[in-house]
């Protein structure tokens, strides 16, 4: 891929056109590596990087095409304001292929969610936990938005991500959903850990009602002291899984 392509790739139309996304940074490019170990498709990249990461790299065990660029070109490659000099451009995983769940993994519904830090935590969350798999409707934020990828600290390599995903179509692939409502029951009760998917709204406005009226959805809250009126939808998130891995 040409220099002044792989800039065009900071902007979703262009990493669905040229099938590739950027990884930016030391401990990112560390966790690739890693995860390319398990991951065959991980392992055909692209590393750019300025003259003071040679060294660096010819001491690592990275196995890649690797294109020494000067400061100037590392800046217009990066989305950050000060360039640490190592970026990876990594081929997009087939998101839209439906592969049938593993043994005990359970899904997390996101719809139309927005803000790339939120993303970037609920991935790190769901990696740390195990065994979950992302689901996002249209309208969400790019997961592999630079800004995603970076509050995900490598988590996206690790957790099963599906686009697009129609929130009329998920009656198709699941018979019990839960979501999250201040009247539902508490989320410690037993019987929270027994859905398939767990439904989660935009952070402003929530999960369509009429969506989960035509589901059935059961509702579950997460018990606070009552002083403020919600919980940010990352940390709902986080709290929520951290339940169903105890439970």
């Amino acid at each position: 891929m040409k220099l002044d392509d792989v800039k065009k790739l900071h902007q979703k139309k262009y990493r669905e056109q040229f099938g590739h996304y950027l990884v930016e940074g030391e401990h990112l490019v560390l966790e690739l590596q890693k995860a390319a170990k398990t991951q065959p498709n991980l392992k055909n990249i692209t590393l750019y990087i300025t003259e003071e990461y040679q060294d660096w790299i010819s001491q690592s065990d990275l196995d890649c095409t690797q294109v020494v660029v000067n400061k100037k070109q590392m800046a217009q490659l990066s989305d950050t304001k000060t360039p640490q000099g190592i970026i990876a451009c990594v081929p997009l995983p087939k998101i839209n292929e439906v592969k049938a769940l593993n043994q005990n993994e359970r899904c997390i519904y996101l719809h139309e969610v927005q803000d790339p830090g939120n993303l970037g935590t609920v991935l790190r969350s769901l990696a740390w936990f195990g065994n979950f798999r992302l689901l996002l409707s249209p309208n969400s934020v790019d997961p592999f938005n630079p800004k995603v990828v970076r509050a995900s600290m490598g988590a996206i390599f690790h957790v099963p991500i599906e686009q697009n995903v129609m929130l009329k179509d998920l009656q198709s692939r699941f018979s019990r959903f839960a979501y999250l409502d201040m009247q539902g029951k508490q989320i410690n009760s037993s019987e929270f850990a027994s859905y398939e998917c767990y439904l989660f709204g935009n952070e402003a406005r929530g999960v369509p009602k009429d969506a989960l009226q035509a589901f059935n959805a059961d509702a579950f809250t997460i018990a606070g002291s009552g002083k403020i009126d919600s919980l940010n939808l990352a940390s709902a998130v986080n709290i929520c899984v951290y339940q169903l891995s105890s439970s």
